[in-house]
């Protein structure tokens, strides 16, 4: 069976210039080319699952024939094998003991730290000023994963540096990791400016682990979870180098889904006023004027469905898989080694599973409704085995801060929000004026 070539190839660049600089709407055109699409990265060919039922099969029922693709290796190199970033039995034991820092218990106390920061965070708004809400998320994100990893006071430093650093490793991560290999050894700012960000986040965070290298206490954080986890088939712990590895990890990777989905909440409510109306009526009356806890959130199910709409609506762009032996894709036989390209975004703003995928709709995720969904339509945080451990933790958080600003503000637009694109949407200049309720 022939596979379709994507229209665009450029020489020696392939289709990497209007991957690059199309984005979305290059990877969009593709549905209309199959299931399975040929696309070529510089020289390296790859294949575009267009449809669910193929991102399914990749991500979960064959699942363990894959292993993760070209892009996770460039990040390997500077954010080492990490729970994001590896594969296959290594990946299954690394997950199996990093598994109880997620437990319901663990994501209780977590919960706490996420209202705590985003009372502090709104505690100094002030009426009718304008913030810029984009940074305002970024970097409660990284407090909040920062003092979920970490409790001593090296680790405020760690997190002082992660809010300088994370976002830049992860807006230039992508670049490299979609541009032919010359690109990342030219001597140009970003890469110098990536280069000095990977440095000082490693620095500090080995710093961090050496801290506490010998000590068996639990200190109730992510960071004591792992150094204290034992293999079930082996009884080890892990080394300090995969203790750093997954520090890094959850740092980089456990930042940016949050951080988005927040800011991006806090625009589509703002700009969709019956949405707005109907999440201040369930936050008054879940909340009744209290902080919100940990046990509020399965409460609040209107603003579940308006996280899920913004997960869906502002999703990641590409994941990358690669072929660990032979596999039969689409009714295509793929030799190992061979690179798949997966695109949440693309199957997200798919309009035959989302009709009018540009409107913002909560009520997609009425049960009745979501239960129609093909499986593969919508995932956010991937599926299967390399699903994001830290999926509950997000949702929780995008619950607790959304449901904390809005028990004491409304959030006004106070200028139409640019747009900028790495391997997801920014929102650029988020001005919204805070007014009391």
């Amino acid at each position: 069976m022939s596979v379709p070539v994507a229209p665009g190839r450029l020489p020696f660049l392939g289709h990497s210039l209007p991957m690059l600089t199309k984005r979305f709407a290059f990877t969009a055109n593709l549905r209309d080319q199959g299931d399975l699409v040929e696309v070529h990265l510089g020289p390296l060919r790859a294949f575009f699952v267009t449809s669910p039922q193929l991102m399914h099969q990749v991500l979960v029922t064959d699942a363990p024939k894959f292993h993760k693709g070209r892009m996770y290796d460039k990040f390997r190199r500077f954010a080492g094998n990490g729970l994001a970033l590896s594969s296959g039995s290594y990946h299954l034991r690394q997950r199996r003991m990093m598994q109880p820092a997620f437990h319901r218990d663990r994501i209780a106390a977590y919960a706490a730290i996420m209202s705590r920061a985003a009372g502090e965070l709104v505690g100094r708004w002030r009426a009718d000023e304008v913030r810029r809400l984009e940074v305002d998320m970024q970097g409660l994100a990284v407090t909040i994963v920062g003092e979920a990893l970490f409790s001593t006071e090296i680790g405020r430093r760690a997190v002082d540096e992660a809010r300088r650093s994370v976002f830049v490793i992860v807006k230039n991560g992508i670049l490299r990791a979609l541009s032919p290999g010359f690109v990342e050894k030219l001597p140009i700012p970003a890469n110098r400016e990536f280069d000095e960000a990977i440095a000082r986040m490693r620095a500090i965070v080995q710093e961090v682990v050496d801290s506490r290298r010998g000590d068996d206490t639990d200190h109730g954080d992510l960071l004591s979870t792992l150094m204290l986890a034992k293999d079930t088939a082996t009884g080890e712990p892990m080394t300090d180098e995969q203790v750093f590895d997954e520090v890094v990890t959850l740092l980089t990777a456990g930042i940016e889904t949050t951080a988005l989905a927040l800011a991006w909440i806090f625009h589509e409510i703002a700009a969709n006023p019956e949405v707005e109306e109907r999440v201040l009526a369930e936050v008054d009356e879940v909340l009744g004027g209290r902080p919100v806890t940990v046990g509020d959130v399965p409460r609040l199910t209107y603003l579940g469905r308006v996280a899920n709409e913004v997960l869906r609506k502002y999703s990641l762009w590409l994941i990358m898989r690669r072929t660990a032996e032979e596999v039969e894709l689409g009714g295509v036989r793929l030799p190992p080694g061979t690179e798949v390209i997966l695109s949440p975004h693309t199957l997200h703003h798919d309009p035959a599973h989302f009709p009018d995928p540009e409107r913002f709709d909560p009520d997609r995720w009425l049960p009745e409704r979501a239960k129609l969904l093909p499986k593969g339509a919508f995932v956010p945080f991937g599926g299967g085995i390399h699903q994001c451990i830290g999926n509950h933790f997000a949702l929780t958080e995008i619950a607790i801060v959304a449901a904390t600003v809005f028990s004491r503000y409304r959030l006004v637009p106070d200028r139409p929000v640019r747009t900028r694109f790495t391997n997801a949407a920014y929102p650029n200049d988020l001005m919204m004026k805070v007014v009391p309720r």
